[in-house]
C-alpha cells in the first residue's frame, strides 16, 4: 500500500513519567485526588501558571474541532467589582440562567445530590434543617469562596447544546490541569444564574451563552470545607454491556 502524501501531524510518543509510573497512572491519580475547593488563600497565582492551565485545557476535544469556549478570567480589581455586583443583584433579581436548570433531580440523582449537600454541611458543622446557615454557605458561591481568580466559560450562542457539551469537557480539563499544578478549583453553575451581572462587569456579549464559572487559586487546606469528599458510583451502576 502506498504511503499517504500528507505529512503526519501526530506528536511523537512522550517518554514515560519518572519512577515507572505510566500516563494512565498519572491521569488516574489526578482524577482520584481532585476535589471541589471551597476555600482559598487570597494570594493570586503567577500569570504563567494560569497560562499553563489555559494552554493545556485548550487541547480539549470538541465537535468538528469548533473549540467554542471563550473564557473571561477575572482577578484583582475586576474580581472585586464582580463580587460587589453580585452582592447588589442577588436580593433584587431572580436567577435567569442562559442554560435552563435541570427540570428535577429524581431517584438516584436526587440521592447523590442530597448526600453531597449533607456531607458538606456536616464538614462545616451545619445541622440538617438549619436553613439560615445553609443559605449563608450557598451565598459563598458569589464570593467565589474567596478565590483570587475566576474563569467565566461561555459558548457561541448558535451552537446550542453541542457548544455547552464541548464547554463541559473544557471545564473538566481546566480543573485537571489546575490540580496537576497544585491549584485548587471548583466549577460553579451558580455564577451563571445571573448572566446580566457577568455581562455588565466583564463585557460579555449577547452572542455568548454563559455556561458556568470556575473559581481557582491555592487551596486553604486548613478550612473544613476542603476536608469533605464526594463519593462515586460503581462502574456497574453507569455502564450497560451489550456483547
Amino acid at each position: 500500500m502506498a504511503s499517504s502524501s500528507l505529512p503526519s501531524t501526530a506528536p511523537a510518543p512522550s517518554a514515560p513519567p519518572p519512577g515507572g509510573a505510566t500516563a494512565f497512572d498519572t491521569l488516574s491519580s489526578l482524577l482520584h485526588s481532585r476535589y471541589s475547593c471551597r476555600a482559598y488563600q487570597p494570594e493570586p497565582l503567577q500569570r504563567a501558571t494560569i497560562e499553563q492551565i489555559l494552554a493545556t485545557a485548550q487541547r480539549t476535544a470538541s465537535w468538528c474541532n469548533a473549540q467554542p469556549w471563550q473564557v473571561h478570567v477575572a482577578s484583582g480589581a475586576t474580581l472585586a467589582r464582580l463580587r460587589e455586583a453580585f452582592t447588589q443583584a442577588l436580593p433584587a433579581a431572580p436567577p435567569t440562567p442562559d442554560l435552563p436548570w435541570p427540570r428535577e433531580y429524581r431517584g438516584v440523582y436526587q440521592e447523590r445530590r442530597r448526600e453531597c449537600g449533607w456531607g458538606l454541611y456536616e464538614a462545616l458543622g451545619i445541622a440538617k434543617g438549619d436553613r439560615e446557615a445553609s443559605a449563608r454557605q450557598a451565598a459563598q458561591n458569589f464570593t467565589m469562596f474567596g478565590a483570587p481568580h475566576v474563569a467565566i466559560v461561555t459558548s457561541d450562542e448558535a451552537l446550542g447544546t453541542y457548544g455547552a457539551v464541548d464547554c463541559g469537557a473544557y471545564v473538566a480539563h481546566f480543573m485537571l490541569a489546575a490540580h496537576s499544578l497544585g491549584v485548587g478549583s471548583i466549577a460553579q453553575a451558580a455564577l451563571a444564574s445571573y448572566p446580566a451581572v457577568l455581562r455588565e462587569v466583564l463585557g460579555i456579549g449577547e452572542d455568548r451563552t454563559i455556561v458556568c464559572g470556575i473559581s481557582f487559586g491555592m487551596a486553604d487546606l486548613a478550612h473544613p470545607a476542603n476536608h469533605f469528599r464526594t463519593t462515586r458510583a460503581d462502574v456497574a451502576d453507569s455502564v450497560v454491556w451489550r456483547d
